[in-house]
């Protein structure tokens, strides 16, 4: 038998229901411990299982495992970064940076505008920038350290950075998720731009006044100004502060601003942050010596291991600690697992002949849009991959816009508010796992709090069905 083997559409979901059986399972079991081998195995469990459909369907196993392997491919630059940034995180610890950061954003944020901040502060950097995962891996594990010490929920402030750096990941002209949507789509970059400003400004907006309003709720708390204090004390006890070292975070953004890639700018500032405990942590390296041995072997442990700096305050031990490249391990190995799955169900037509299911009960413009949008969450969820989400249906739907005299940049809009935003909502989707690992919350416990994530696909169909700024070919596209 060939591996021309179209299935049908109970086989193709059978897989999805099964691994959406075993991991809400596993979050009953383990809770947010899933994620340390439970989720992985339910992934690699579940893609098994669709292998063996494939496999007893007549499709080769040599078909299964290329796809397999080429999917794990085109996740290796994401697991390269995930390291780089776990040596980052330990080096900028043990250097003073992240922990120069809490102190100086302590003395300048108000607990009840934190969060509306957060957000603000990681929109205008993730447009500088064009990086969502840049942004949180610098700027965003500061803002979460300070959002802790303020004893704000780590989730809600955790959704605002996601949010920020979404919203500008989006509206950057540097992005790739914004490149990669437009050239699928066939519309100029700007254009697409300038027509996706329709639906995520207003979801900015949105979000900030909800960000504002729990800001009030949440950050009323009348000790934080004496915990505030306290907090900088302990700091200052521990590291040498200095706003020297705020240069670091601000060159791997310049380097980043210049368009240097990711990789070797987040090798630059773990290289900087041991620099800077070499010459300005003496102190907290004679400390951390008296358990760890020679500078040598603490300047290595900060980039591969853990790191802990005690103060006597659970709060701020909490925040001093670090696992390195070794802490990001759980997260590569559950990327791993979900490309396998992603690859299993690609490779077998799973993910095909779901959207080809979608796309047959389209009857109407807002129709068109609304499979679009479902087929890039449906590939969110089954293939693990954003870039997928993108390309798969900006590919399947092309024609039909074209068919139906809909602009190109309906198309782009329409990928970029449910496919981008959506890939940090799926906990085992390469988005979710990467700023879980970064943020250090559960992707299911921020995502209820990324707001600009969750409004982004629902605004999209509002206007859709609206009919508000469907742009058609003989208008100008």
């Amino acid at each position: 038998m060939t591996d021309k083997y179209t299935p049908s559409l109970l086989t193709s979901v059978i897989p999805l229901l099964l691994l959406f059986a075993l991991l809400a399972y596993n979050v009953y079991m383990y809770g947010d411990d899933s994620v340390s081998g439970a989720n992985q195995t339910a992934l690699i469990l579940s893609a098994a299982f669709a292998a063996i459909i494939g496999l007893s369907r007549g499709l080769s196993w040599s078909s299964i495992q290329e796809n397999v392997l080429e999917n794990i491919k085109a996740a290796t630059p994401a697991i390269l970064i995930l390291l780089m940034v776990g040596a980052l995180i330990g080096s900028w610890l043990v250097g003073g940076i992240v922990p120069s950061m809490i102190y100086y954003g302590l003395g300048i944020f108000s607990p009840t505008i934190f969060v509306a901040s957060a957000c603000v502060i990681t929109a205008i950097a993730a447009i500088v920038i064009g990086s969502s995962w840049s942004t949180s891996a610098t700027l965003g594990v500061a803002l979460m350290s300070i959002g802790y010490a303020m004893g704000i929920n780590p989730g809600l402030v955790a959704g605002a950075i996601v949010s920020g750096a979404y919203f500008g990941d989006k509206m950057s002209p540097l992005s790739d998720t914004t490149n990669l949507a437009s050239g699928v789509a066939g519309v100029d970059l700007f254009t697409h731009i300038r027509y996706l400003s329709m639906t995520a400004f207003p979801s900015l907006v949105i979000s900030l006044v909800l960000y504002t309003i729990l800001g009030w709720y949440f950050g009323g708390d009348t000790s934080s100004a004496d915990n505030t204090a306290r907090y900088q004390e302990v700091i200052a006890q521990q590291f040498n502060v200095n706003p020297i070292l705020l240069l670091v975070p601000a060159g791997v953004i310049f380097l980043i601003i210049r368009k240097v890639p990711a990789l070797p700018a987040l090798f630059v500032g773990a290289a900087a942050g041991i620099v800077c405990a070499i010459l300005l942590q003496r102190d907290l390296v004679v400390v951390l010596g008296a358990e760890l041995g020679n500078t040598y072997q603490i300047m290595m442990q900060a980039l591969y291991g853990d790191i802990n700096v005690v103060t006597g305050d659970a709060v701020l031990d909490e925040l001093l600690s670090s696992g390195g490249m070794f802490g990001m391990l759980n997260t590569i190995w559950l990327i791993l697992s979900a490309m396998v799955f992603g690859g299993v169900m690609e490779a077998c037509g799973f993910l095909g002949r779901i959207t080809t299911a979608l796309i047959s009960r389209v009857r109407s413009d807002a129709g068109l849009i609304t499979a679009t949008g479902a087929t890039c969450m449906v590939t969110n969820v089954s293939a693990s991959d954003q870039y997928l989400s993108l390309v798969v249906p900006g590919r399947m739907f092309s024609n039909a816009y074209k068919e139906r005299g809909l602009a190109p940049q309906n198309l782009s809009r329409t990928l970029e508010d449910t496919g981008t935003v959506t890939s940090v909502l799926i906990p085992w989707n390469t988005c979710g796992a990467y700023h879980a690992s970064v943020l250090g919350v559960a992707t299911l416990a921020y995502a209820p709090w990324a707001f600009f994530c969750l409004i982004s696909p629902m605004m999209t169909l509002f206007f859709a069905w609206a009919r508000i700024g469907i742009v058609r070919n003989q208008d100008g596209a």
